[in-house]
């Protein structure tokens, strides 16, 4: 994570001039979001789900270490195992070390967050074990060797002419002159390849959408079946969570699938809604032998103690990133964390530390879309804006940022002294740009004048142009 930072406008710029990815990303506003438009038009009581499911994410947050105890309490009556780590390092150890009990060889996984945020797949193959990614957009992704660059779309850089490549690259196997004319010839050669994964895995491992205090039940939600293949097949089933993962009962997840699939994908419900509650029983044919749920604090216990704890309400839809101009614009690797886009500003920092994450705070318009289109209500510019002002106490900026917003503060501070200087700046601006109406150079202000013209003030302050509007006539 050091030096995510530094990465970041650089990664940025390249973003920027990427046409192929431009591409991919130029659809985000006609695809994802378009679609969840369409679903709210269609369901009359949203926002108020919306507000429901706000206040059960609170209730849960406040009463979390009772409803943590309660899940493993019905997690070890359905047979299940339950093991609480509080760091990535112990997360990965546990699981490795289940793996190896298992005496496991292959491993098979479906889409997880938590497990890209704990590097668990590195972890198991420097153990000398085969992780093989079942959701297709992990699998193109794990085959390219990147990290995903979407919560929901892990693959949605990618264009149909890069997945082409990168299957003739990797399934050297298969006839090199197979013709993939739709997208349905790649998903089905990535079902060709993966079918033998799923039956010869040993261990398979899955997030956890929702984890029922109820009932001690993991839910997957998934659109192609990859989840399920991978829990049910292999011997052993290890769910990997975050403690902000847990519900109180079933109708709670009931709530929160009526705004998950909409705010993601635009869908009334996915196609596949999984809930695993324990190993196979007697008697049954089907399933794990054995399930080991890994719960994983990573510094959410610090955000819920804290004034950000309403990021721990988020309920991985990626909306925010499909609203957010900045994602849009240079898609999530460019944020070089695990967690890109708004829900990674105000998440990251907490995970990370402030100084490694400065960047993502920074990286914002603060205009909103993304706390607008939140379904469980997160004041993500709130939660960033104080991010900001914790790399500003930190002096973690450099010294001109730092000056330039104590000497703005000065004045700001001293309305007497800011308003007619304010009036005489804007004055002089306007004055030196009358002929053109913007600048195509000012000091201070390259990075926006190398792209574009920069518009200048037209002779008159907010602060005088609110007075007339409240008086009626010009000041």
């Amino acid at each position: 994570m050091a030096g995510t930072t530094t990465l970041f406008k650089a990664r940025a710029n390249d973003a920027i001039s990427n046409r192929g990815l431009q591409n991919a990303l130029s659809e985000l506003p006609t695809g994802l979001a378009a679609n969840r438009a369409r679903a709210k038009s269609a369901l009359p009581e949203f926002e108020d789900l919306r507000e429901s499911a706000k206040v059960l994410k609170d209730h849960t947050l406040a009463h979390l270490d009772h409803y943590l105890e309660a899940f493993e309490t019905a997690a070890l009556a359905a047979g299940s195992k339950v093991h609480w780590t509080s760091t990535p390092e112990q997360a990965r150890a546990t699981i490795l070390e289940i793996c190896q009990a298992a005496n496991a060889r292959l491993v098979t996984k479906g889409k997880s967050m938590v497990s890209e945020e704990i590097g668990l797949n590195d972890h198991l193959e420097k153990a000398g074990l085969e992780v093989v990614e079942t959701d297709l957009g992990e699998y193109l992704i794990q085959l390219k060797h990147e990290a995903p660059s979407h919560i929901i779309a892990p693959a949605i850089h990618l264009t149909v002419g890069d997945v082409e490549r990168r299957f003739r690259e990797a399934h050297t196997h298969l006839p090199y002159d197979r013709v993939f004319n739709e997208p349905a010839d790649l998903v089905a050669e990535a079902r060709q390849i993966l079918r033998q994964k799923f039956l010869s895995a040993d261990v398979g491992i899955t997030g956890a959408n929702f984890l029922i205090a109820e009932t001690g039940s993991s839910i997957i939600v998934t659109n192609e079946g990859n989840g399920d293949l991978t829990q049910l097949l292999p011997k052993v089933h290890i769910v990997i969570a975050a403690i902000d993962k847990v519900l109180p009962t079933l109708e709670d997840a009931a709530l929160l699938m009526r705004l998950l699939p909409r705010s993601a994908t635009g869908q009334d419900i996915t196609s596949y809604v999984t809930f695993t509650t324990g190993p196979r029983r007697p008697g049954e044919h089907e399933g794990p032998e054995a399930v080991h749920i890994v719960i994983l604090d990573n510094g959410r216990s610090e955000l819920l103690a804290g004034d950000k704890r309403a990021v721990l309400r988020c309920i991985r839809c990626g909306a925010c990133m499909n609203h957010c101009p900045v994602y849009s614009a240079i898609g999530g690797h460019a944020y070089a964390t695990v967690y890109p886009g708004p829900i990674g500003a105000a998440l990251m920092p907490g995970l990370a530390g402030v100084k490694e994450t400065a960047h993502l705070a920074g990286a914002s318009t603060f205009c909103g879309a993304c706390a607008e289109v939140c379904p469980v209500k997160i004041p993500l510019p709130d939660i960033m804006r104080k991010w900001r002002e914790a790399d500003f106490a930190a002096k973690n900026n450099g010294l001109l940022q730092r000056a330039g917003l104590s000497i703005w503060a000065g004045l700001a501070k001293r309305p007497r002294l800011y308003h007619p200087l304010m009036r005489l700046s804007i004055a002089a601006l306007s004055s030196l740009s009358r002929r053109r109406g913007a600048f195509k150079h000012l000091p201070f202000a390259g990075g926006w004048t190398r792209h574009r013209d920069l518009a200048a003030p037209q002779g008159r302050t907010f602060q005088q142009l609110w007075i007339e509007r409240e008086r009626g006539g010009p000041e």
